[in-house]
């Protein structure tokens, strides 16, 4: 249903306050952690989110957005205001679908198979482009969530980084949902020492320039433990209306 004016000025409003308290908290949380927030990016999650509202987050000053779901990605591919902002994607990929968004996005966040990175490759080598992502970690282990095993990270960035029209810009990660801020914490401080471990390591065809990580509820958290981009969605657009 299309919403009335004045219901669309209160969608607007509510993003504007949200948007300034996070930019706020996140410039208190890098400060806390000895950096700028200028250092951080601030990646808008807009599944299920109108254009309409992202583009107003955009207006605010959001650089990048990212889509979880191809197919929705593709529905709202031509409303998005992609003059001032970024399109990447941060969901669970398929291979057969990889031949869609290459080209559409400037990352993709959640590489977590030699096969899938092998479609990227290929599909990026016809379109003569050369595609960035990031190497998903599942960091907690959790058997019903996608994610390279950390033991099994250095391996698979051996094997992709030799891949052509690829390139690995970082590692992204969902750690479990927990408790306590402590417990939180402790997932994204070990995502925080695999990252330093594989930049130290200094693979060809590698640069350890993002550390996406955190998301509404725990992205202070994230910050603090050392990630350069956060992924809110909720927080930033209200409560999600899954269809």
């Amino acid at each position: 249903m299309e919403k009335s004016s004045s219901q669309r000025e209160q969608a607007f409003d509510s993003i504007r306050r949200n948007y300034e308290e996070i930019c706020a908290q996140i410039e208190q949380a890098a400060s806390s952690a000895g950096r700028s927030a200028e250092d951080i990016h601030f990646l808008g999650a807009t599944k299920t989110v109108e254009p309409e509202l992202i583009n107003y987050a955009i207006s605010l000053g959001l650089r990048e957005i990212g889509e979880n779901r191809v197919q929705e990605l593709l529905a709202k591919y031509e409303e998005y205001d992609l003059s001032r902002a970024d399109l990447q994607f941060i969901g669970k990929l398929q291979t057969n679908k990889v031949r869609q968004i290459i080209g559409k996005v400037s990352l993709i966040q959640s590489v977590d198979s030699v096969k899938l990175a092998q479609e990227i490759s290929r599909i990026s080598l016809r379109e003569g482009l050369t595609t960035r992502i990031l190497i998903e970690v599942n960091i907690g282990r959790e058997e019903n969530k996608s994610g390279v095993l950390p033991e099994m990270l250095e391996d698979l960035i051996g094997e992709i980084s030799a891949m052509p029209a690829i390139s690995i810009k970082g590692l992204m990660s969902v750690p479990p949902i927990c408790d306590t801020k402590q417990a939180i914490s402790k997932y994204f401080d070990d995502m925080y020492k695999i990252f330093i471990d594989i930049s130290d390591k200094k693979f060809d065809n590698v640069s350890m320039d993002l550390l996406s990580m955190g998301m509404s509820d725990d992205y202070r958290e994230a910050i603090l433990s050392g990630a350069n981009m956060i992924r809110v969605g909720s927080r930033l657009f209200g409560a999600r209306i899954y269809r």
